[in-house]
């Protein structure tokens, strides 16, 4: 049955939700230490930076996707990513104070798991720094690609949610979008699609350069996106605001699927 947004302290599913935005930046950044940090014999073994790219890219997708199906991203719809939060939000499938809850958890989650791949992998991190996204060309440059990197992720994303049929296989469609994104834009941007992806390694590692870019482009180019889709029929707009949407989960977010509606409480 359908319900909307729903205001309330969804402490559980905003736990959630910090707790898979953590696994995601542990294995995520674990990827980048094992494919290009100094010592590691991955790195040696792969014969070029293309390569180690598109390795990095299907590992830190894989993690995405891997929590996106897990319990955890079963329960809190796996946003892990503000710019997702905030788009769902234009579409009016997100209530403020979810906003609010969700946006602090994934800063709080993202900073917990960095803080634990430093720990981990030591000197090894601290040569990859820790798998901050750096600037590679203009700043100009940089914003637009991130923008319009993002709006990518963001159009798949509503894409297959905006149909009953499709929204289960949302965790397999952005596995090689997000895969090829990295691929492809790691060298001009490192990729972030994701605010608080870039925010964590930035400030546990200390490399604030040119951060604001990460922290406006891809929330840009999402609600830009989100904003473009709203104006579609109402057949076409999103079923659910999960990505991975089952329906014996609890749900806070607004859905016309089947679901369990959230406590006051979470």
């Amino acid at each position: 049955m359908a319900q909307p947004a729903h205001s309330g302290w969804h402490w559980r599913i905003w736990a959630a939700e910090g707790a898979g935005t953590a696994l995601m930046m542990l294995g995520g950044l674990s990827a980048v230490c094992l494919t290009f940090g100094s010592g590691s014999p991955l790195a040696e073994a792969l014969p070029s930076d293309s390569v180690r790219r598109l390795v990095v890219g299907g590992l830190f997708a894989a993690c995405v996707s891997l929590v996106a199906v897990s319990p955890l991203g079963r329960l809190s719809g796996a946003h892990l990513n503000p710019a997702v939060t905030l788009s769902f939000r234009v579409l009016g499938r997100v209530s403020g104070r979810d906003v609010g809850g969700y946006l602090a958890v994934q800063l709080i989650g993202a900073l917990a798991g960095t803080a634990v791949v430093r720990l981990l992998w030591g000197s090894t991190a601290l040569s990859v720094d820790g798998g901050a996204t750096l600037v590679g060309t203009g700043l100009a440059a940089a914003v637009a690609l991130e923008a319009a990197m993002t709006a990518v992720l963001i159009g798949v994303i509503l894409y297959f949610v905006s149909d009953r049929r499709l929204a289960p296989w949302t965790p397999l469609a952005i596995w090689p979008v997000i895969t090829a994104l990295v691929w492809i834009g790691s060298p001009y941007t490192g990729t972030s699609l994701n605010p608080t992806r870039s925010a964590a390694p930035a400030l546990v590692f200390s490399e604030l350069a040119d951060l604001w870019v990460y922290l406006a482009a891809p929330i840009v180019g999402a609600v830009v996106l989100a904003a473009l889709w709203r104006r579609r029929d109402r057949a076409f707009q999103p079923k659910t605001a999960k990505q991975f949407h089952d329906p014996r989960y609890r749900c806070c977010l607004g859905t016309d699927m089947p679901a369990v509606p959230a406590s006051p409480g979470g």
